[in-house]
Order: C-alpha cells, then sequence, then structure tokens
C-alpha cells in the first residue's frame, strides 16, 4: 500500500510540472503573437492598451464628453420620444416658455428646461406638437425657433389666404341679401305705385264717365227746364190773353 501512494504522488507531481511547462508554452504564443500584431499594425497594440487604461483608471477629461456619457447612461424618460418628454415636462410645469410666435393655427416655441440647462424648439398646428427639437445649445435653440418661424409663414399663407377669401365670400353674401332686402322694398314701393297708379287711372275714367253722364242729363234737363219755361210763358200769355198790360 506504501508504494502505491508513493507511485501515485509521483504520477501527480509528473503532471504538474507538464500543465506547468504547456501554460509557459501558451504565454509564450500569446507574446508572440502580440508582437507579429504590433509590428503589422504600428501603435495597434499601444491604442489599446492606452484605451484600456482610460477607460479603467483616468478620470474625464472635457464636459462634452462628460455630457455624452450622462446622456447614454440616463435612461430615456418615455418611450414617446422627445415630444412625450416635452409633454411631460410642461405637465410638470418643468419648462419655460420664452418665446413664441402664431401665423394661422401655425406656431413655433422656444421651451428652456432650467433644471437641464436644455432647450425644447417646437413646430405646432393648433397646439398639436409637429416637430419638437432638444438642444443644450441656445444659439442652436435660437436658429431653429427661428426657422420654425419662417415655416409657420410658409404653412400658414394658403390658410390665411383661405380665411380671407372665407370672410370675403361671407361679406359678399351679407351685402347681397343686403341688396336683395333693398331690392324687395324698392319693389315693394314700385308696385304700390303702379297699382296706386291704376286706380287713379281706373278712378279718372269711371269720374269722366259719370262726368259725362251727368253732362248728358244736365243738358236733357236743361233742355227740359227751357222747354217748360217756354209752355209757361205761352200759358201764361194766353191766360193774359185780352186784358190790359201791367203796368210798370
Amino acid at each position: 500500500m506504501k508504494n502505491k501512494l508513493v507511485g501515485m504522488r509521483a504520477a501527480l507531481a509528473a503532471l504538474a510540472v507538464v500543465c506547468a511547462a504547456n501554460e509557459a508554452q501558451a504565454q509564450t504564443a500569446t507574446a508572440d503573437t502580440a508582437v507579429v500584431a504590433s509590428a503589422a499594425q504600428p501603435g495597434a497594440a499601444d491604442s489599446a492598451m492606452a484605451s484600456a487604461s482610460t477607460t479603467a483608471d483616468a478620470p474625464l477629461a472635457t464636459g462634452q464628453t462628460q455630457t455624452a456619457l450622462t446622456e447614454q447612461a440616463t435612461p430615456d424618460p418615455d418611450a414617446g420620444g422627445t415630444v412625450a418628454e416635452l409633454q411631460k415636462l410642461i405637465q410638470t410645469n418643468a419648462v419655460t416658455e420664452l418665446r413664441t410666435s402664431y401665423n394661422g393655427t401655425y406656431g413655433a416655441s422656444l421651451l428652456f428646461n432650467g433644471n437641464e440647462m436644455t432647450y425644447y424648439v417646437t413646430l405646432f398646428q393648433q397646439k398639436n406638437f409637429w416637430r419638437v427639437i432638444k438642444t443644450t445649445s441656445d444659439t442652436r435653440a435660437e436658429g431653429i425657433y427661428a426657422d420654425f418661424v419662417k415655416r409657420t409663414a410658409q404653412l400658414s399663407e394658403i390658410e390665411i389666404r383661405r380665411t380671407k377669401l372665407e370672410a370675403q365670400k361671407a361679406y359678399t353674401a351679407k351685402l347681397i341679401a343686403l341688396s336683395e332686402k333693398r331690392a324687395a322694398f324698392l319693389q315693394a314701393d314700385l308696385d304700390n305705385q303702379k297699382a296706386q297708379q291704376a286706380e287713379v287711372v281706373a278712378r279718372q275714367q269711371d269720374t269722366a264717365q259719370q262726368a259725362a253722364q251727368l253732362e248728358t242729363q244736365r243738358k236733357a234737363e236743361q233742355a227740359k227746364l227751357d222747354d217748360l219755361r217756354r209752355q209757361i210763358e205761352q200759358l201764361r200769355q194766353q191766360t193774359e190773353s185780352g186784358l190790359p198790360r201791367r203796368l210798370r
């Protein structure tokens, strides 16, 4: 039994020596590969090492890099994108309205989030966001806002023209209604005038006929009266025949 244990220990020791030799050989091959790679691409190994060193140990050198890493590390506050993000900020009164311009139903706004020093430039129609641009540069924000204002003027041109045409149409319809009412009023006056004139003419004609009839009757009565007068005179003369004349 003792001889068996000694044999096993010797075998294990020999195996350990073999493993150590293989590991050393593998390390040597890896080093050789790195040297070959360095020779094929000068500076590649140094760049890789420098990159690893910066990531592991060196602090951030610029604010831009810090901002980029912060934006990457910060999760999206809303899966709906920048529009939903701005709507959420507006609901919580987290942004301040700096500028707003309207052209018809289109508008542009410049909003500022003081907590994050972030600007939001929006293009909207009837208060529904169409485009939202987020930036930390006030100069870029002002430039985008100016461009959006120009776009609202262009987009609203047809809309404003339509509004003016609708107003002109409504105003013309109003004038037509007033003119029709005036024309009807004057037509009523004219119809009344014609009716009165026709009535006057008819009355005059009737009066003329009546006058003619009365004139005929008057002449007949006058003739009858004259005849009666003659008869009376004749009868008087016959009655007074043979009598002395009247003393005057």
